[in-house]
């Protein structure tokens, strides 16, 4: 009996692309698996937000007929059909986000992909379910009639978070999810990834902060100055010499449980 292949649910090939007048990108690869959830981590100006950019359908890379941006085996999408599939969470959506939103509209304006819910919008009984069970799910149904802009930046994060899995998508793209976070709040969210990962979630976790890498994520991107100077497995990926090499300045590794740390080596 033939074994099942997993699919490429993203595959960049050959790309150049800018950020504004700047080259970010050229002649750039990535290719990840259903199923391999995936750190990318590299320094500021690594291309990390460029590269979120390109996955969200935010820009798009140079016209060539050799390359490609393909997500879920499809070049051409309708955005929002995307965003029930890949859910996204990113700093400008937090940044953006109206202050008097209540967090029950929070979790429902991911259905069309609005910021809070409007008039025109219609919500059925099961739509209603949906957001009650992810708020649940989430550990902030208490919090449902609390205003947007009154939560901390971890119940900020984890409504966002909700807001993606309404649909129940079947990956997830983070940016940087534990930045701005106390210690209890930023273990809080990175248990609520690893959940999410045990049920069988992809997770993309774009960042530069190590300790925010969970155990069950196996493969590690580095990238630097708009190339992939490292990837592979995290034990294999995340040493001193690598880490030294990619922020170019002496750091040591420290790994405990699965979580791993740097500490500067001077």
């Amino acid at each position: 009996m033939s074994q099942h292949r997993k699919e490429e649910f993203i595959d960049i090939h050959h790309v150049t692309a800018y950020c504004g007048t700047t080259c970010v990108f050229r002649e750039f690869s990535l290719a990840v698996d259903e199923g391999c959830s995936t750190a990318i981590l590299g320094p500021n100006g690594a291309g990390k937000s460029t590269l979120m950019k390109l996955l969200s359908r935010d820009i798009y890379p140079v016209a060539d007929p050799e390359s490609h941006v393909r997500i879920f085996g499809m070049e051409r999408w309708n955005v929002w059909d995307l965003r029930t599939r890949l859910g996204i969470v990113s700093h400008d959506l937090q940044h953006d986000y109206l202050p008097g939103a209540r967090g029950i509209n929070v979790i429902l304006s991911g259905i069309y992909a609005s910021i809070d819910i409007w008039q025109n919008q219609q919500y059925s009984p099961d739509d209603m379910q949906k957001a009650e069970e992810v708020m649940e799910r989430l550990g902030i149904g208490s919090l449902k009639n609390r205003p947007f802009g009154t939560m901390s930046t971890g119940q900020q994060r984890r409504f966002l978070l909700g807001r993606t899995l309404i649909h129940d998508p079947e990956a997830l793209l983070l940016d940087e999810p534990t930045t701005g976070l106390d210690l209890k709040a930023a273990f809080q969210y990175i248990e609520t990834l690893r959940m999410l990962m045990r049920s069988g979630k992809t997770v993309i976790l774009v960042t530069h902060h190590i300790h925010e890498i969970p155990p069950e994520i196996e493969r590690v991107v580095l990238l630097k100055e708009g190339r992939i100077v490292s990837d592979g497995n995290k034990s294999d990926v995340l040493t001193s010499s690598t880490l030294s090499s990619l922020f170019d300045y002496p750091l040591q590794v420290v790994s405990v449980n699965g979580y791993y740390q740097v500490l500067p080596s001077v």
